[in-house]
């Protein structure tokens, strides 16, 4: 079974109905979930299959799972891209439908219709992913490319740079 991580980010994981939806079809798989809760952790109940807390640390959690359910925002995104793991989008608004959109027809992941997806949309989607051996192994090595590359090192050493020129 695979390790997921579901945030629908801070507005996203205020919609108690859509969390409850997502845990009632995501708690029948056999996968095991780790659930950034939100604002409104306390009005809802995660399923036996699932640990959440109403904010974790994203990035730590990450790089330690199979998959990624997000809302398709800039941040979840890329750090899902950053660390090589393909994502389940559920957009809701803004930018999230152009990432939701781009990475779907990318491959590298699956967009989901938010409101209006079936159980067996949702868990073909999971199990789809998880399964896909060749994406996992494309991904894992986009990631490693991206991390290497060094850019939170490189950005600081720019800005440091500038901050030293016009002091």
């Amino acid at each position: 079974s695979g390790l997921i991580y579901l945030s629908l980010g801070s507005l996203g994981s205020a919609d108690v109905d859509l969390m409850k939806r997502l845990i009632d079809v995501l708690g029948k798989t056999r996968h095991r979930f780790i659930v950034s809760k939100g604002p409104q952790h306390a009005e809802y109940e995660l399923a036996g299959n699932m640990w959440g807390a109403e904010f974790l640390p994203q990035t730590s959690l990450i790089p330690l799972v199979d998959l990624v359910i997000t809302h398709g925002g800039n941040n979840t995104t890329t750090e899902a891209l950053h660390f090589g793991k393909p994502m389940i989008l559920l957009p809701l608004f803004w930018d999230q439908y152009d990432n939701a959109q781009r990475m779907d027809e990318l491959g590298f992941g699956r967009r989901l219709r938010t409101y209006a997806f079936t159980d067996d949309e949702l868990a073909g989607a999971v199990e789809g992913l998880l399964a896909d051996t060749q994406l996992r192994s494309k991904m894992d090595a986009m990631g490693a490319a991206i991390c290497a590359r060094r850019g939170k090192e490189r950005a600081a050493d720019v800005i440091e740079q500038v901050a030293q020129q016009h002091r």
